[in-house]
């Protein structure tokens, strides 16, 4: 190997080492592609940086991203979850297992409203998890269900995840949008079956709520606030999707219609306020100054790897692999192992570029390998030790619940995420049908 490609192994190394150390994302990948993009060429390298900056910053598509971050932000302080899991839990409640199911449901719904997955399993794990305890629920079925829960939105449109990888794979944002709405409900209804067909063979670890809770509110009462309290978001989503889908409006458009829809939600429940346009604002703000820093950093390491020769060097590597389905399987292998040290932004905008024309190469359905990438990031999320996930429920778990317990709750949640990945494996059409069916 030529010193060129040694050096950019030794950036790679020392990336994750100044990851493992603490220092933070955005500084490691631009701090290591400018030490060893300067060894190997000097200056005249980055001569191109400023025009890649301004490819990024003046990206059309990459406006929804503050917009659908606006969006998220204020249905969650607007306190949506609460009432949602109050309705919902009612309305799955004579169920063995009913609240558990109502979590996943409620998961959907923020997850394809809000796709903020800190806020999803905070909101979930203070309302939800010390009445699971309560009832009866094993502690790491109860954390589990709650991680796994928040997680949706990382695969739900309209997601962050989605649109990024859109724009790696070249593919619009409208196209893996649809894409993701069968494979991300799959992985749903593979939690609710799982739950159900736990609570059928051990009815006593998820008792339904008692009969005189259900009793405080009439099934008319009950329809009333599933009407008014469900209603409005699901709307939201499919006004927002359906925009996007039906090719009615850009993903950016949409995006806009989405956090002018979310404001008037909130104003309509009596809750808007300028505190809380406030507190919406700077949130909205730190999310997207977070994630365009880390695209904009990413874009020094693609252009100091590519220079040093690391995609001829990635390729040689792959001449090794077998081809085909083969090399996409041992590929996700890798990008599973990868989401246990990392977060799903390092992995999209690193380690799928280095590998990226090797599937092009091979002929690979760019939407259907996009989708598994996007499964198998969500479990980066769920993966000990570093899943974000996990600290995040650990954060306002009640005493009494352990680590220990949350990352063993979480574990037959990962191996149910691979039986949807493999699904999607074996049966593309899950991810190519609507599309296709659109004419994508």
């Amino acid at each position: 190997m030529s010193l060129n490609e040694w050096l950019a192994i030794g950036m790679i190394g020392a990336f994750f080492v100044m990851l493992l150390i603490g220092i933070p994302v955005a500084i490691s990948i631009a701090t290591t592609a400018f030490v060893f993009g300067f060894i190997g060429f000097g200056p005249v390298l980055f001569n191109l940086l400023p025009s890649r900056i301004y490819g990024v910053v003046t990206n059309y598509t990459f406006m929804a991203i503050p917009l659908f971050v606006f969006m998220g932000v204020m249905l969650e302080k607007s306190k949506l979850a609460e009432e949602l899991i109050d309705v919902i839990g009612h309305v799955f409640g004579n169920l063995s297992g009913g609240m558990g199911v109502a979590i996943i449901f409620v998961g959907v719904l923020l997850g394809a409203a809000t796709g903020i997955v800190g806020a999803t399993i905070v909101t979930l794990g203070l309302l939800t998890l010390p009445t699971l305890l309560r009832r009866g629920y094993p502690k790491t079925l109860a954390t589990g269900m709650i991680c796994a829960s928040g997680t949706l939105g990382q695969i739900i449109p309209p997601s962050l995840v989605l649109i990024l990888l859109a724009e790696i794979l070249g593919e619009s944002v409208g196209t893996m949008f649809a894409a993701a709405m069968l494979p991300g409900l799959t992985l749903a209804a593979v939690y609710i079956i799982a739950i159900l067909a736990l609570a059928a063979w051990k009815p006593h670890l998820m008792p339904p709520i008692p009969a005189e809770e259900r009793a405080q509110l009439s099934k008319a009462q009950l329809m009333r606030k599933v009407v008014r309290v469900v209603g409005p978001p699901v709307g939201l989503v499919v006004a927002v999707l359906g925009s996007i889908i039906g090719g009615i409006a850009a993903p950016t458009e949409a995006a806009a219609m989405g956090a002018l829809g979310a404001m008037v939600f909130v104003a309509g429940s009596g809750r808007l306020s300028f505190n809380l346009l406030n507190e919406v604002a700077k949130a909205t703000l730190i999310i997207s100054a977070m994630v365009f820093f880390i695209l904009i950093s990413a874009q020094v390491f693609g252009l100091a790897f590519r220079g040093l020769g690391g995609e001829h060097l990635v390729a040689r590597m792959f001449e090794w692999v077998p081809g085909g389905e083969i090399g996409a399987l041992l590929f996700m292998l890798l990008m599973f192992i990868l989401g246990f040290f990392l977060e799903w932004i390092e992995i999209s905008y690193i380690a799928l570029p280095l590998f990226l024309p090797f599937f092009i190469q091979l002929g690979v359905d760019m939407v259907w390998l996009g989708i598994l990438v996007g499964l198998v990031l969500q479990t980066s999320f769920l993966t000990p030790p570093f899943g974000w996930s996990l600290f995040f429920l650990k954060g306002v778990a009640p005493k009494g619940v352990t680590t220990l317990d949350i990352y063993l709750g979480v574990l037959p949640f990962i191996a149910l995420q691979f039986l949807a990945i493999a699904l999607v494996i074996l049966f593309p059409s899950i991810a190519t049908w609507l599309p296709n069916a659109i004419g994508w």
